[in-house]
């Protein structure tokens, strides 16, 4: 009895500043069956992280100068883009987002092919336990996120802003291009529902750095909450206008 084999699956690390976790983070997603292509988007980093992705075989695409995590899953995208026009990928190859702090952790983000790879879902989210020295926040872009999703959608997500996410391409063609910045997640969630696809959460043993309490971090939490405001306040124009 022979088995179909399933589509391979190319991975997408978006980085900034990241030498310290970067090379166990491409080692960990590179344990995962199917892994045919390791793209890392070196956003504007200044510590050497596009130097050691590329010396652990990643394809790297730099920026010279940040443009956020949107423009570089973006970047991602269009080298994974470039690897199916030459024939190193399948054209039904599946897209793993990872984030690049994860280190050796990141191979459990695995978990999120299979059921993407089998047709159960066109898009899977990883659900995250209690993180190792999480604390700082309150909640409130978690909160906007996940009443935003459902205003729009009727799902309520766990895990609204899980970053760690694999796609078919039916979900890619629904939710591309990205909502800017720190909304991508959220866009991509309403975006893909909104085409009638799947959305499945599945449980992964992930651990990854943590926003503390400094100013720099409660700077950060702003950014996310005005990203993820637009990115919602975007998708319920589109309702209240309708069709182009």
């Amino acid at each position: 009895m022979t088995t179909t084999p399933l589509p391979s699956v190319a991975v997408v690390i978006p980085a900034k500043d990241e030498s310290a976790r970067i090379a166990e983070t491409i080692r960990g997603v590179r344990t995962i069956p199917g892994v045919a292509a390791v793209v890392v988007v070196d956003d504007g980093s200044t510590d050497g992280t596009d130097a050691i992705a590329a010396h652990e075989g990643a394809e790297v695409v730099r920026h010279a100068r940040n443009h956020g995590k949107a423009d570089a899953m973006m970047s991602g995208l269009g080298r994974v883009k470039g690897l199916r026009r030459v024939g190193r990928l399948d054209e039904d190859a599946s897209v793993l987002f990872v984030d690049a702090d994860l280190e050796a952790s990141a191979q459990a983000v695995g978990a999120l092919v299979a059921p993407v790879a089998r047709g159960e879902a066109d898009l899977t989210i990883a659900t995250l336990p209690k993180q190792q020295g999480s604390a700082g926040g309150h909640g409130l872009v978690v909160s906007l996120a996940r009443r935003g999703i459902e205003e729009l959608t009727g799902w309520s997500p766990v895990q609204p802003l899980s970053g760690m996410r694999c796609l078919s391409p039916a979900a890619v063609a629904a939710a591309t291009p990205f909502a800017r910045g720190w909304g991508v997640e959220v866009g991509m969630t309403v975006d893909v529902l909104d085409a009638g696809l799947t959305v499945l959460e599945v449980p992964c043993d992930l651990q990854h750095r943590v926003t503390g309490t400094d100013w720099r971090s409660q700077v950060h939490r702003a950014a996310q909450y005005r990203d993820v405001a637009l990115a919602l306040g975007v998708r319920r124009l589109r309702r209240r206008l309708g069709p182009a």
